[in-house]
C-alpha cells in the first residue's frame, strides 16, 4: 500500500508543474498577436466576417487580431495548418460548413472534427435560396416541385460547385420532395449565377449574401430562403418549411474552431472576446446585410451542429454519391 501511495504521489507531483504552466499561459494570454485563418479568399464573405469579428476581438483582448486567407482544396489546407498550430489560442480558424462536409466529401478523411479540433463558438448563419431569373415563368417553390414531376431530370439546377452547401442543401431538398433535378455544379457563385440570368440554367441554389444584388436589381426572384425562419432582408419570401416541407433546413454557418487540446481557461477567454464582438451592431449588421443572423452560443452548442452536420451531410455524400470538383 506504502509503495502505491509514493507513485500516485510522484504521479501528482509530475503533474503539477503542468497545471501551474497550463494556468500560468492562460493568465498570460494574450501577450501577442491572434491570427484568424480564412479558407477561402480575400473579399468574400468568410473574410469580410473573420476581418469585422476580429477587430472587435482585439478590443477585448487587447492584441492585434491577424485575418490569414488560406483557399485551396476546399478549405483543407486552412484546417490542416490550424490542426498543425500550437492549441495555445493564438491561431484560430473561421469555418462554415466545409468544415463538417470534408471529411465525408473528401477520401481518406483530411482529419477527424473531434480528434483535431476544439470547437469556439458559432457566429452567424445566412441562408441558401433558391431562385430564378425575374422572367422565368416559375414563381413558386410549388411551381417548381410542379415541373420537375412532371419532367423529371429535365429543370437544370446551378450551384458554386460539387460538395459546396448550396448543392449539398439543393441535393438535401431533392430528397426531402421526391425531386430529381440536374445538377450544373459552377467555380462559385458569380458564374452559376450569371448563366441563370442568362437563361443557360433554369434555378441557382446560392448563399443569400450573393443573390441579393440581383434581387434588389429586379433581376432575380427568390423562389424560397432554406433557413428556419424568414431572412430580414427578404421578408416576403417564405421558407422551404412554410412552402410544404416543414423541418427542412440547410443555411450556410460560420463559426470558430481551434486546435485541439486548447486549455480551457484560454478557450472560455477566446469565447468571451467573439460573445462580446457578436454584440457589437457593426458585426450583427454586417451579417443582416448578407440575409443572416448573429448566434452567439456555448461551445458544447457549436460542436453538436458540427456534429450533426457532419452525420447529415455525410449520409447524403454517401447516398449521392457526391465527389469533389
Amino acid at each position: 500500500m506504502k509503495s502505491i501511495l509514493s507513485r500516485c504521489a510522484f504521479a501528482l507531483a509530475a503533474l503539477l508543474p503542468l497545471a501551474t504552466s497550463s494556468a500560468a499561459a492562460a493568465d498570460a494570454y494574450p501577450s501577442k498577436p491572434i491570427k484568424i485563418l480564412v479558407g477561402y479568399s480575400a473579399g468574400g464573405a468568410v473574410d469580410a466576417i473573420a476581418r469585422s469579428v476580429g477587430q472587435r476581438m482585439a478590443a477585448t483582448l487587447g492584441q492585434p487580431v491577424i485575418v490569414e486567407n488560406k483557399p485551396g482544396a476546399g478549405t483543407n489546407i486552412a484546417v490542416k495548418a490550424l490542426i498543425a498550430s500550437p492549441p495555445d489560442g493564438y491561431t484560430l480558424l473561421l469555418a462554415a460548413n466545409a468544415l463538417a462536409v470534408n471529411p465525408s466529401l473528401f477520401q481518406p478523411a483530411p482529419y477527424d472534427l473531434e480528434r483535431d479540433l476544439t470547437p469556439v463558438s458559432l457566429v452567424g448563419r445566412v441562408p441558401v435560396v433558391l431562385a430564378v431569373r425575374e422572367g422565368s415563368e416559375i414563381k413558386t417553390l410549388a411551381q417548381l416541385s410542379a415541373a420537375t414531376k412532371a419532367k423529371p431530370g429535365t429543370i437544370s439546377v446551378a450551384t458554386p460547385g460539387n460538395g459546396s452547401t448550396p448543392h449539398l442543401a439543393m441535393e438535401l431538398f431533392q430528397h426531402t420532395a421526391g425531386l430529381s433535378w440536374r445538377h450544373v455544379p459552377y467555380k462559385g457563385g458569380a458564374q452559376a449565377l450569371t448563366d441563370v440570368l442568362g437563361g443557360h440554367v433554369d434555378v441557382v441554389a446560392v448563399n443569400a449574401l450573393e443573390a441579393l444584388p440581383l434581387v434588389k436589381g429586379g433581376k432575380l426572384r427568390v423562389l424560397a430562403v432554406m433557413s428556419p425562419e424568414r431572412s430580414a432582408v427578404l421578408p416576403g419570401v417564405p421558407t422551404v418549411a412554410e412552402s410544404g416541407y416543414p423541418g427542412f433546413e440547410s443555411s450556410v454557418w460560420y463559426g470558430f474552431v481551434a486546435p485541439a487540446g486548447l486549455p480551457k481557461p484560454i478557450l472560455a477567454k477566446v469565447h468571451e472576446a467573439v460573445q462580446k464582438a457578436l454584440e457589437s451592431s457593426e458585426v450583427r449588421d454586417q451579417l443582416a446585410a448578407a440575409g443572416g443572423v448573429s448566434l452567439p452560443g456555448a461551445p458544447e452548442l457549436f460542436g453538436k451542429l458540427v456534429k450533426d452536420d457532419a452525420a447529415r451531410y455525410g449520409k447524403l455524400i454517401r447516398e449521392a454519391n457526391i465527389k469533389p470538383d
